[in-house]
This record gives structure tokens, C-alpha cells and sequence, in this order.
């Protein structure tokens, strides 16, 4: 376990990176005793910086819930951080890739609920919460070097959220089987990577009521309004200065936005 100071210190960093769009070498390599509660003491540490910087927390994210990022991270257990509300763009929007240290791109689901969801949580509990899913890609973006992370370096870096963005046509959770939700995923018009919601611990919801429980851990819930990000079901992409993204998720519509 770090000692708070040291906490306080890593947070500054971190913090320090986003604000320079720059990379710092991993945690873990330079803090081998550091563990998984001292990474979330940091991104608290982090996100109330941003809090006090005047920026909202409107949400929050999970992160390595499917196999496949598993697979392309290493990394064999989810993670979570959280979304302010400079993160959120709507689809068709044009987006400065240089307000990042690196861009790479997910596709996910977003639910936006409409009660809190308390822990212990259930598939049923969460599906009952939501107001609406809507489909949404999200923008990773790492201040830690990218190669050799650990869970340690994910959360603290705020599971790597850039940000997101959301389109589509959002649904209740009753009038679709968000299992089968699928979505291709182009780069400039070539087809890079697609998949299917169900890739996500079986089931979307699953993620969120995995994430109600992990919040409860360290004293807080998710509340009414929030969005969360439930997790990836395609590879993360590359994105570079004039790429232009659009997912299709077929009947749930379209999320679109350009790089420059």
C-alpha cells in the first residue's frame, strides 16, 4: 500500500499528463508495491482535481469486460473510471486529435439510467434503472505508456477514458435483446472491426451491475442520470488527424465523428 502523500503525488502527475497531452512512464514498474485500492485512491485523487477545476462527473465507464480486449490488453479482470462532462460529444462531431495523447476507438453501449442502482446489483436491477441504451464509441486515451501496462497503470489512469460519443437511436431495454446488438466499425470507410454486444460478460447490463458492486467498495453508487460506458465489444483502432469513424449498429442507427 502507498502512503497518501505518494498518492497525492501520482494524482499530480497524472493530472500534470492530461492537462500536457503527454505520456509518463508506467506506475507499476517505478512502484512495484503498489496495488489495485492504491490505483483507485489515485483516480479519485485525479478525478477530484478535475472536480475542483470546475469540471461535472456525469458518468462512468467499464473497461476489459470482454474477452477480445482481454485478450489486447493483457489484462484479465474490468476495471472502471469515471466521465466529466468535457467528454461527451454527440455523433457528427469534429474532435481535435491533439486534445489527446493518443486516440484509440471502442464500440460500446451506453445506458443512461433513469433510478440509482444499488449494490448488490442484478442483471434485473440495472435493466429496471435504465432509461434508454443508446449506441456510443469511446475515445481511449492513455497517459501511461502503452506497452506492459498492468491493471495498476489502467486505473489509475482512468481506465484510459478520453472520452465519448453517442448517437444512434436510443431503446428501452425491453424492445431489443441487447445481447445481439451488433456493430461494424469503419475507418474511413473500410471496414476495421466488428462484434456483437453479448461479448460483454454474456450480457451488457452484467458490466454495469459488476460496476454498481465495485462502486459500493469504495462508498459511492451509481445515480440517477448517469451515463456508463458498458464495455468494448470490438478491438480498440487507431485513429489518426483526418479520420473519419462511423459505427453502424443496424437498427439502432449510426455514430459518426471526424478527426483533425
Amino acid at each position: 500500500m502507498l502512503n497518501p502523500d505518494l498518492i497525492a503525488a501520482i494524482a499530480d502527475e497524472l493530472y500534470a499528463a492530461h492537462e500536457s497531452r503527454t505520456i509518463v512512464p508506467l506506475l507499476r514498474a517505478r512502484y512495484p508495491e503498489m496495488t489495485v485500492e492504491d490505483s483507485y485512491a489515485v483516480q479519485a485523487e485525479w478525478a477530484r482535481r478535475r472536480t475542483d477545476a470546475g469540471h461535472r462527473v456525469v458518468g462512468h465507464k467499464i473497461g476489459l469486460t470482454s474477452r477480445v480486449m482481454q485478450v489486447a490488453t493483457g489484462i484479465t479482470e474490468p476495471d472502471y473510471g469515471v466521465i466529466f462532462d468535457d467528454q461527451v460529444f454527440e455523433s457528427g462531431a469534429v474532435i481535435e486529435h491533439a486534445a489527446f495523447s493518443n486516440v484509440r476507438i471502442e464500440v460500446e453501449l451506453a445506458f443512461v439510467l433513469a433510478r440509482p442502482v444499488k449494490a448488490p446489483a442484478r442483471i434485473f436491477d440495472v435493466l429496471e434503472a435504465t432509461a434508454y441504451v443508446v449506441p456510443a464509441l469511446e475515445i481511449l486515451n492513455s497517459h501511461l505508456e502503452l506497452e506492459g501496462r498492468t491493471i495498476i497503470d489502467t486505473i489509475s489512469d482512468n481506465a484510459a477514458l478520453g472520452a465519448m460519443v453517442y448517437g444512434g437511436r436510443p431503446v428501452k431495454v425491453d424492445d431489443v435483446d441487447l445481447r445481439w446488438v451488433s456493430a461494424v466499425l469503419y475507418r474511413n470507410e473500410t471496414i476495421e472491426e466488428s462484434g456483437v454486444a453479448a461479448a460483454v460478460l454474456g450480457h451488457p447490463a452484467m458490466g454495469v451491475a459488476w460496476l454498481a458492486d465495485k462502486l459500493a467498495q469504495h462508498g459511492t453508487m451509481l445515480e440517477a442520470g448517469e451515463i456508463v460506458l458498458a464495455g468494448s465489444f470490438t478491438r480498440p483502432m487507431w485513429v489518426q488527424p483526418g479520420d473519419v469513424v462511423h459505427a453502424d449498429y443496424g437498427p439502432m442507427g449510426a455514430v459518426t465523428c471526424r478527426f483533425v
